[in-house]
């Protein structure tokens, strides 16, 4: 008989007491079926605005969920859509004029962007959210709205925290 080397002994050891590494995959079907069941479960009902230390949002009774749309966040200083600071507020209350400019071409910008998947949903692209600190003074919340309408956006609404019932 021929010398063998190390690994071919390995080898003929293995293949003689042949036991095969048998998986209970049972289990792990299981586990990732409980995984697919709460990531749908969670996906669909919470809806997350961007959230603001410095805009302290005005409470309601309101029970309609919002929808995706696009936020623009008025606070006690500055204006901000998608993360991006568009105007002082200080600048748009010395102004005389209603309509804030940067924030109409950051708007018009963004809406041309925005693709829509279905015609259905183009109503949709036309949608706002406004995200305003409860103590903005009415006078700027209203040079917001009209700079809203004059880029196009017709469905304003307003991002509230819901109110807790005892």
């Amino acid at each position: 008989m021929a010398k063998l080397t190390p690994l071919q002994k390995r080898a003929v050891r293995k293949a003689r007491h042949g036991t095969g590494l048998d998986m209970n995959l049972v289990s792990l079907i299981d586990v990732f079926t409980i995984l697919i069941f709460f990531l749908l479960s969670n996906s669909s009902e919470v809806e997350i605005l961007p959230s603001s230390k410095s805009v302290r949002l005005p409470e309601s009774t309101a029970e309609q969920s919002p929808k995706d749309t696009l936020v623009v966040v008025v606070s006690a200083e500055d204006i901000v859509v998608d993360g991006r600071t568009v105007a002082k507020v200080a600048d748009v209350m010395a102004a005389r004029d209603d309509l804030i400019a940067p924030l109409k071409d950051m708007l018009t910008v963004q809406q041309q962007t925005r693709q829509v998947v279905r015609s259905q949903n183009a109503e949709e692209g036309q949608a706002i959210t406004i995200m305003g600190d409860k103590d903005i003074p009415y006078q700027l919340l209203r040079k917001v709205m009209f700079s809203c309408a004059r880029a196009g956006y017709a469905d304003v609404r307003f991002a509230v925290r819901q109110k807790v019932s005892t």
